[in-house]
């Protein structure tokens, strides 16, 4: 994807993104008129057989994994039979295929079987939240059906950008005026507007922070069809969308770990390789932890951001879940009091930890507002205090060691 200004001034991306699959994205675009081809979700060769022979006999057969570059690894094939399109499910479910934009190898567990169209043209189209602008930027090319990266490196006058006032919303003559920029021929401007308005409006209702299509196929008599979807979510709008929590934990990229994290409720969590657990408030708080952990030698084992305030189920919740990971040795919670006391911070914590059988050291540091009252609390329990986020650090690393 085309990137427009995703990060902030310290390089950190601060926005959360729920990651769906191609199906689930589609089906996504389809309630707000998006025109997407037949299709269906297939686990087994059968499966694909079947659906393929419903479909019509000729269709498309593609890995549905969250990375790109699908057709370059051999993870899609358009197939002219049903038992083709069986054959070629056989070949890869259950099979490790390396993605190079990944930089990893993902096993294939479900397919997606697609019609396949009568390609007359294919475009790119997309919508990215650029925090730079703090507006979302419509991208649009002639030049669909390859890396948007490559087009824009390439021929960056094939591509047209436009940012859209979140205040005012999208006109059609600025729609218009952006196909124009990316190459979209003048006869095809009056098709491709309402196409554009109702991705926006999906992008917009569903919070997302990315919509990628390409290919945009224009059929042979003239249809736009989205060929292919990238979607993301912004995690902390999910309170808004009870019905995407289906979708959560959909994807065989995504740990255990992190799947009962989405099942928690607890969005800004991701799974790490250490012995460490860390729990803060804040995002930038949370990775100034894990750094002060590195450089005291130790490894974190997540990244849990529980946000403002530390109340107890909350804090139970996250306690529970870095608990279940057998890697960990040891847990530091780091917060930071604002308009959050800290002596009701730590309350929080002892209830949370009372309920609990931790048979691992914690460390807790406070700061902020009453963290002496809060910390005099720490002290009548089996918690360990810290002063700084440096004490903290090291006496979790002392404590736990290297194992």
């Amino acid at each position: 994807m085309l990137e427009v200004g995703w990060r902030g001034k310290s390089g950190y991306n601060e926005q959360t993104k729920m990651k769906l699959q191609e199906y689930q994205a589609k089906e996504i675009l389809a309630r707000y008129g998006v025109a997407i081809p037949r299709g269906k979700v297939a686990t087994t060769a059968e499966e694909v057989r079947v659906a393929a022979a419903e479909l019509g006999g000729k269709s498309v057969v593609k890995a549905q994994v969250l990375a790109g570059g699908r057709g370059k690894a051999g993870a899609v094939k358009v197939t002219s039979t049903p038992e083709a399109a069986s054959e070629f499910a056989a070949s890869i479910l259950g099979k490790d295929i390396y993605f190079e934009q990944a930089k990893a190898e993902l096993t294939i567990g479900r397919l997606y079987v697609e019609e396949a169209l009568p390609i007359a043209r294919e475009y790119y189209l997309g919508i990215v939240t650029d925090r730079d602008s703090q507006t979302n930027v419509f991208i649009v090319s002639s030049q669909g059906g390859m890396d948007i990266e490559e087009v824009a490196h390439s021929h960056p006058e094939a591509i047209g950008r436009l940012p859209v006032d979140p205040a005012l919303g999208v006109r059609d003559f600025q729609l218009r005026r952006v196909a124009a920029q990316g190459g979209i021929p003048v006869a095809e401007l009056s098709k491709i507007t309402p196409f554009l308005k109702s991705l926006y409006k999906a992008y917009v209702e569903s919070d997302a922070n990315l919509a990628e299509i390409n290919p945009l196929i224009v059929t042979e008599d003239g249809t736009f069809i989205a060929g292919d979807c990238k979607m993301t979510i912004d995690d902390n709008a999910l309170f808004r969308h009870p019905d995407f929590a289906a979708l959560v934990g959909d994807s065989e990229e995504m740990d255990e770990f992190e799947k009962d994290a989405k099942r928690r409720g607890i969005n800004n969590y991701v799974h790490l390789d250490g012995n460490i657990g860390i729990i803060g408030n804040g995002a930038g708080l949370v990775m100034a932890t894990m750094d002060e952990v590195k450089r005291a030698g130790g490894e974190a084992a997540d990244f849990l951001d529980i946000g403002g305030g530390a109340q107890a189920a909350l804090v139970r919740n996250a306690l529970e879940l870095i608990l279940s990971d057998p890697k960990v040795k040891g847990i530091l919670i780091n917060i930071f009091g604002g308009i959050t006391r800290g002596d009701e911070v730590a309350k929080g914590i002892i209830e949370a930890t009372e309920t609990l059988n931790i048979q691992v050291p914690l460390v807790v540091r406070l700061a902020g507002t009453n963290a002496e009252e809060g910390l005099k609390l720490l002290a009548n329990t089996d918690l360990l205090p810290a002063a700084t986020m440096q004490e903290a650090a090291q006496k979790i690393v002392s404590l736990v060691g290297n194992d």
